[in-house]
């Protein structure tokens, strides 16, 4: 497997821990600011330079660009306008070798924690879900509309994704609950995700983000999820957590339910060779961070763990 980070645009912290831990290959989110075009290949090209003068090479867009992705999930007036932004990426991120977008289908609520101090080991703190804790947005959308808009997307941009080389790696809902208010959720199971890659519109080019630890809090068994979707897996969050669906939270790579060294063990029995990070990290006693799960400090532990493992 390909030992990859999760970086910003700009360079930070966590450009030179990644570094110092022998991390080569970035997975990169694009600029969202004003002064960056998604479609103008001399911005792509100043960003992906920054990387590459900094030792680091970007494999993976994630996630698609929110200013256009939310409106395509959501089916609003702006969709058709937000694809064809979308479709004249591909170019460019063919041009520059970056063949892959992690991309999820949670409209108006996406990645939720309720909340961001709970106590791991040594005072290091961690984020958790609680749907007692969760307070409606006032959002709504029904899995009816979830369904025909995720198929809209398909037919629209697969056929140029198939063009272009470009893999579009799903990422499932987090937390896979069924709804959040109004808001209705529909990629919480292997049922549900099986549907999403292979019946809707069946692709080479759609397949899976693993987020492991998604999929076992969803009750799924991993080990069958993991061989059943071998050939789908083009991207692997490599996350460890504890809980159930309405209560959990991160954990400590090496201290949660999941046995992460068999996990590895299998992907490589399987022969899947693809890009993986680590995820959700813990944020260590006296640290500052400005997002919890995505502190420069705690992925210290989790790179080496994994590199580790890796290597094992």
């Amino acid at each position: 497997m390909i030992l990859t980070d999760y970086f910003r645009s700009t360079p930070d912290l966590t450009w030179d821990l990644a570094k110092q831990c022998g991390v080569k290959h970035g997975v990169i989110r694009l600029p969202e600011t004003a002064d960056f075009d998604l479609t103008n290949a001399a911005h792509w090209k100043t960003v992906y330079k920054r990387f590459t003068d900094h030792g680091i090479t970007p494999l993976i867009i994630e996630p698609m660009p929110n200013e256009v992705h939310d409106h395509i999930k959501a089916g609003d007036e702006k969709r058709d306008e937000s694809i064809e932004r979308v479709l004249k990426m591909f170019p460019i991120m063919r041009e520059l070798n970056i063949d892959t977008i992690c991309f999820n289908w949670m409209a108006h609520i996406g990645w939720l924690r309720t909340s961001s101090d709970l106590p791991e080991r040594g005072d290091a703190q961690v984020t958790g879900f609680k749907m007692a804790d969760f307070k409606p947005t006032g959002a709504k959308i029904t899995a009816e509309e979830l369904w025909k808009n995720y198929e809209y997307f398909l037919k629209a941009v697969l056929p140029e994704a198939e063009k272009y080389g470009i893999k579009l790696a799903l990422h499932p809902d987090d937390p896979p609950v069924p709804r959040l208010g109004e808001v209705e959720r529909i990629m919480i199971s292997a049922a549900n995700i099986r549907k999403a890659i292979y019946d809707i519109c069946p692709s080479d080019n759609l397949g899976l983000t693993m987020c492991q630890a998604n999929y076992y809090i969803m009750g799924e068994d991993l080990d069958m999820v993991i061989t059943e979707f071998a050939k789908k897996i083009f991207f692997i969050h490599f996350r460890n957590t504890a809980g159930t669906i309405e209560d959990f939270r991160e954990t400590f790579h090496d201290n949660g339910a999941l046995d992460m060294a068999h996990l590895i063990r299998l992907y490589k029995d399987l022969g899947i060779h693809v890009p993986i990070r680590v995820d959700h990290v813990p944020t260590l006693k006296n640290e500052q961070t400005e997002l919890a799960g995505y502190a420069a400090e705690g992925r210290l532990f989790a790179i080496g763990y994994l590199k580790g493992l890796l290597e094992v």
